[in-house]
């Protein structure tokens, strides 16, 4: 397995969310085309999950519980970045200028992550919170238009 297979695996969800607006009832809609018990996102989870293994993906700690790298920057504000982020805890609080669409992946335990299921989560522009998993750990894609994140409070 290899970062371009991870790559490969991940450009038609890339593709679909370029097409959509950040908004909360795109969970639903992401989580029919794209369910986490499909054969795609399975596959996805375990090229993910190899990625650890291999040291290649989730290399940078981001305090305890926290490990995560960057799988793509956006060059442009029509372009997502992607990181991906390993936890079994709460991150760093942040806003999302122009939105955030999550997709966790369950490692161990039954994890939730702001209390919701293992799945899609989806953040409008502008809205702002501290990712939390809890009940185990969790393989996370961020995609972020434009790469637009902001650490820090409220």
């Amino acid at each position: 397995m290899s970062r371009d297979d991870f790559n490969r695996a991940v450009e038609p969800i890339v593709s679909a969310l370029l097409e959509m607006k950040p908004e909360r009832s795109a969970a639903a809609v992401l989580d029919q085309r794209f369910p986490v018990d499909g054969d795609a996102l399975r596959a996805l989870a375990a090229l993910f999950a190899q990625g650890v293994a291999d040291g290649w993906l989730c290399t940078r700690e981001g305090g305890p519980g926290v490990s995560y790298s960057r799988v793509r920057k956006a060059s442009s504000d029509s372009e997502l970045s992607i990181d991906a982020v390993r936890m079994d805890r709460a991150g760093p609080g942040h806003t999302h200028p122009n939105g955030e669409f999550d997709l966790c992946f369950a490692v161990d335990g039954a994890p939730s992550f702001d209390g919701r299921v293992p799945g899609w989560t989806v953040y409008e522009p502008g809205s702002w919170h501290v990712p939390t998993v809890e009940g185990g750990t969790m393989n996370i894609l961020y995609f972020l238009p434009g790469g637009a994140i902001e650490f820090g409070p409220r």
